[in-house]
This record gives C-alpha cells, structure tokens and sequence, in this order.
C-alpha cells in the first residue's frame, strides 16, 4: 500500500546515519550498528509517521531520539546541493513543461509529514540559497517555476509542510509561481509589488 511505503519512508529519513530499517510482515526492525542493538516497531506504529495525527507522530519520534535512533536537527542542504536541484528543475521543465514538470512531483517529495513544523530561520536560509544560486546561474537566470519547485521538493524531503502555488495576473498578463512555508514565499509571492492570484495550490502530506 502507498500509505505503508510513505510511512516506512518517514521512518527511513528520521533515523540517524548509523542506524538502517529493514521491513518486515509485522512492522519493521532498526538496526543500530553504532550501538550494536536492534529496535523493532510493530506496523501500527509506523503507519502513525504517515498518519495526519501530530501528537501521535510527536511521541513516536521522541522515543526514537530517545533512543539514540534519530536526531533532534535537520540536516541544513548545501548551496552545492540546492544549485544541482534547482539546475535539475529548471532543464526539467524546459524539456516537459511546468505542467507536466508538476505531476512528477510526488516522485521526489514525499507525503509524510514530520511532527516538528519548519522553522521559519531554516526557510530564510533556504530562500536566500535558492535565490542565490538562481540569479548567479545563467542557465537559471532568475525562474519563479524552478525556484518554486526546488524550494518544494527539498522542504518536503526533510519532511516538513510546504505548498507550492501558481498565480496569476491580468493586466499585464502574467504567471508566478512560489512555494510557502512556516510563513515565508520562495520566491516572493508578489515580486516587485505585483500581486498573484493564486489558481492552483500543491500541499505537501496529502493536504
């Protein structure tokens, strides 16, 4: 079932770097080959990482950091990092399109939700690496789609909410798209003081 595999994946990506899961018929067993033990999780559990209810997943990954199992901080992307995704986004969309472009999006960011909202200094530290490697990219130059998209993909891998919207202007006409989270738009919302109208909204964890 795709809710079994986003849950099994939300537990993969919580875990720390030494410790690896492997799935078993009634749940799944974390082996810490730092501490040299096993964990086992029944699959009711692992269904609740996929699950919409926040307390439950809150419990879940404090027993796990608990522990030792998984780490309090998110690992921060690299401007390299951000620079090949957004690279990937923009030729993406150039040879399929934005719209079709936006239908792939569920291969690279997943439907789980972490338990943690994002804070908003991490998203200020995405926006300004995003934006930086986009205006210093001739290849980019400076494109709202791909900013948009990379901004998405890379929020919702760490697990976080975020949601990608597209808008439009009528005088003159024109389309913007920028992703939200923890309150802030990657890019802005409205550049240069232009307001959108938003038209479609993509949310991350099935919202």
């Amino acid at each position: 079932m795709a809710e079994d595999t986003d849950a099994l994946l939300a537990l993969t990506r919580l875990l720390s770097p030494h410790c690896r899961v492997t799935k078993m018929s009634d749940g799944a067993l974390i082996a810490d080959w730092k501490r040299t033990r096993f964990l086992g999780m029944t699959a009711a559990d692992i269904r609740k990482l996929g699950g919409a209810d926040r307390e439950e997943r809150a419990e879940l990954v404090s027993g796990l950091v608990r522990a030792g199992c998984a780490a309090t901080r998110r690992r921060e992307y690299a401007d390299a990092e951000v620079g090949r995704w957004l690279r990937g986004a923009h030729l993406l969309i150039r040879v399929i399109g934005f719209g079709r472009a936006l239908r792939l999006l569920s291969l690279a960011a997943p439907g789980y939700l972490r338990s943690d909202p994002a804070a908003a200094e991490d998203v200020a530290r995405l926006k300004r690496a995003v934006q930086s490697c986009g205006r210093g990219s001739w290849l980019v130059d400076d494109d709202c789609k791909a900013e948009a998209m990379t901004a998405f993909v890379l929020l919702r891998r760490q697990g976080l909410e975020a949601a990608l919207h597209v808008g439009v202007r009528e005088h003159p006409f024109a389309l913007h798209a920028w992703t939200s989270a923890a309150g802030l738009c990657i890019p802005d919302a409205d550049p240069r003081g232009h307001a959108f109208t938003p038209v479609l909204t993509i949310s991350g964890g099935g919202r």
